[in-house]
């Protein structure tokens, strides 16, 4: 069994970040983990944030002006001589509900793709170009199949 230890740190107040939120993450936390074979107890974090601090986040550290969805920072060291700490992934908030109309699904199913896609990254995945791309969505379509978690029409 993986002994998972995630934090959630919520910093904007436009939505609730509910116990069932934080459940679901948790399970996607750990499907992301099974399908990539990890079997390591583990530690990530989870911040909820406004569009103007992903946006200056986004500048600070990609060097890119805008807002984003999400932003995945890989720790890539080991913590202690068990626990792997992955890492640190950043939602806003603002975009993921945004995007969750734009798609016509819920802001929870939005947030666990998210929350999906950023796994992959911590776990060394990018989609800089179409065969990274494939590879990465195809694994965050896994997860989200495993959970029953699928678009709505």
């Amino acid at each position: 069994m993986i002994y998972l230890k995630y934090y959630i740190d919520n910093r904007q107040s436009k939505y609730e970040i509910t116990e069932e939120l934080e459940k679901l993450l948790e399970l996607v936390i750990n499907e992301a983990l099974m399908v990539e074979g990890i079997s390591k107890d583990y530690e990530v974090s989870i911040s909820f944030v406004e569009n103007s601090e992903i946006r200056e986040l986004n500048r600070e550290y990609r060097g890119v002006d805008s807002e984003t969805d999400v932003l995945s920072f890989p720790m890539e060291d080991e913590f202690e001589i068990s626990t792997l700490l992955l890492g640190d992934i950043i939602i806003s908030i603002e975009r993921a509900k945004e995007q969750s109309l734009e798609y016509g699904h819920t802001l929870e199913r939005e947030i666990a793709y998210l929350t999906a896609h950023s796994m992959f990254h911590l776990m060394g995945y990018d989609h800089m170009n179409e065969e990274e791309k494939k590879i990465m969505r195809n694994k965050e379509k896994q997860v989200m199949k495993n959970l029953g978690i699928f678009k709505e029409k």
